[in-house]
């Protein structure tokens, strides 16, 4: 008897094509529980609210033609979700551990035989448990994810029934638009900015068995693609400093969580920016202070971010998959004063909005899904010789989430590098604070920690700043 089996859209498969033994496609999170909650518990919880999303019970069969989803008959939860152990080491602080233990399970490649998920409960870590999850990218994307942990917190509602979406799906509509609304104003300006005609063709892209998918349309695909890649090529490689490079197969990571939402908001407000503009700015100028720390001058120079833009409507939040476009954001390193580092940090968000890079690059990775491993390698490469990081933001709930009667005290996560890129940096807004999360080669930055450690340093130094300034905001 055949197995039920889906195609993968073109992007889903660009995604799943990407790994490479540098770079996984695998997106790491961890939540850090209190009171501690057992193996037993999260396997209950997961098999009632994860596995109803069906991609959770489906792994890949890939063939020339491409990939599906196929369901997997022996699926067993006990495969998925796992107990794990954090060894401290004599004089190690605890924190240590736990991010020599993340970073190594970054490099760990998912099982191929199995769905493309796994969790890793450690109950008891210094008096509170941590979940450490890891899901390819080619399941779903930030946006989507959110969606899925908000599911399996507690009163999370479950997805709606496959294609159809009624009264029943009602539920969600809490989340859609109290949680996943408030995205970047980027994003945002990405969707208001797809036509008619440009939404029929992303549409095509990411529906595999759309009826637009026929030779024709994917003779204007491919022109329109080498059309995006010319602008790509002739993009100019962004400047050189020792976080590019050839990666290796070991990562790093750090976080830093000391930034309170609400000092982030004001100062944005008192400068005429926006939270996203303060954040960015605050690590570009971690970046900077890192490599002068290192001997290197940065001055005069910047680096790019590939940054995802969301081209899904919020509605379809709940809908796994790959929905997002890339648009390369351009970090001035080198400017030392944090408020002029500000305003050109706002200037260059502003040159972005409006601009429709963002469906480009989706159409580029819809390109990709098609082209063999070799070839999509090359194209995807195009990406890291023009950009430094991978960079994300997303906005999370105000408030703590409750998982098995437990607060989730502490929400982080990590997102992949494709192609040589040998840096990631995440944003998360969470119950009033931000979540930096860094993910590093160790080649090319051995000390994560050392950035993260600058973010704090520089808000205050934009603080003091902005305290001193004898004019308005308006003025500047």
């Amino acid at each position: 008897m055949s197995l039920p089996m889906e195609r993968m859209s073109r992007v889903d498969t660009a995604w799943l094509r990407m790994d490479t033994p540098e770079n996984l496609m695998t997106i790491v999170g961890i939540w850090v529980l209190d009171p501690k909650i057992s193996v037993a518990q999260l396997r209950q919880r997961c098999a009632e609210k994860l596995l109803p999303y069906r991609r959770f019970r489906q792994y890949v069969s890939e063939d020339v033609m491409g990939a599906h989803w196929v369901e997997d008959p022996d699926f067993d939860i006990a495969n998925h979700v796992v107990e794990g152990e954090i060894r401290v080491r004599a004089g190690q602080h605890p924190d240590a551990a736990l991010r020599e233990h993340v970073g190594a399970l970054t490099g760990e490649p998912l099982d191929p035989k199995r769905p493309l998920w796994h969790m890793e409960l450690v109950e008891d870590f210094q008096g509170r448990s941590v979940l450490i999850s890891r899901i390819h990218h080619c399941i779903a994307d930030g946006i989507a994810l959110i969606s899925v942990m908000l599911s399996i917190t507690d009163g999370g509602p479950l997805p709606p029934p496959r294609k159809v979406r009624d009264a029943a799906s009602d539920d969600h509509d809490w989340w859609v638009d109290v949680l996943l609304k408030p995205i970047a104003d980027l994003s945002s300006q990405a969707v208001k900015l797809t036509s008619k005609g440009v939404g029929m063709g992303l549409e095509a892209m990411w529906t595999p068995d759309h009826p637009m998918d026929g030779p024709m349309h994917m003779a204007r695909l491919g022109m329109q693609a080498m059309s995006d890649l010319t602008a790509f090529a002739l993009m100019p490689d962004d400047s050189h400093t020792r976080l590019k490079g050839k990666p290796g197969v070991r990562k790093m990571v750090a976080w830093d969580d000391s930034l309170a939402l609400d000092e982030v908001k004001a100062i944005g407000k008192t400068l005429g920016g926006s939270v996203n503009d303060v954040l960015l700015s605050c690590v570009a100028g971690a970046i900077g202070n890192y490599l002068r720390d290192k001997g290197e001058d940065p001055k005069g120079k910047e680096i790019r971010a590939m940054v995802p833009v969301n081209l899904r409507p919020m509605a379809k939040a709940y809908q796994l998959g790959n929905r997002f476009g890339l648009v390369p954001l351009v970090l001035p390193i080198g400017i030392e004063n944090p408020v002029e580092r500000l305003y050109a940090v706002r200037a260059r968000m502003n040159e972005l909005k409006g601009s429709f890079q963002p469906i480009m690059a989706f159409g580029l990775l819809a390109v990709a899904g098609l082209l063999i491993k070799p070839v999509q390698h090359q194209l995807l490469n195009l990406f890291a010789k023009k950009a430094t990081a991978v960079m994300t933001n997303v906005p999370g709930p105000a408030q703590p989430l409750r998982f098995l009667g437990s607060t989730v005290e502490q929400v982080m996560f990590w997102v992949p590098q494709s192609g040589d890129i040998g840096m990631g940096v995440s944003i998360l807004t969470y119950a009033g604070r931000v979540q930096f999360g860094l993910i590093t080669d160790a080649r090319l930055c051995p000390d994560p920690e050392a950035i993260v450690g600058n973010l704090a340093p520089e808000f205050e130094r934009l603080l003091m700043l902005t305290m001193m300034l004898p004019w308005s905001a308006d003025e500047a």
